[in-house]
């Protein structure tokens, strides 16, 4: 999916991925337990700034903190904004 959104300097667009509703055990987990997803997929990635280049790329799996980034809506859909440095690793 084509994102119209072009982050800035270090900067980066990501689609949070749906919290687990059951465990690897088979509990069925309920909405007012379940906790705000900590992964998601880079959509858009910024050009980086003369002193941090930019290692994400589209299509990036990554885990980044609890209180990381913004929340946007944009074309009904939710992506948070966050500095490259809030991203905490690859998978």
């Amino acid at each position: 999916m084509a994102l119209n959104i072009k982050p800035l300097g270090a900067r980066v667009v990501i689609k949070a991925q749906e919290a687990e509703t059951v465990t690897k055990s088979g509990i069925f987990i309920p909405d007012s337990a379940k906790e705000k997803p900590l992964r998601g997929e880079v959509m858009a990635a910024g050009n980086g700034t003369k002193d941090e280049a930019m290692e994400l790329k589209v299509g990036d799996v990554v885990l980044y903190g609890k209180y990381a980034g913004t929340k946007i809506e944009y074309d009904g859909q939710e992506y948070l904004i966050m500095n490259q440095s809030d991203v905490l690793a690859i998978i």
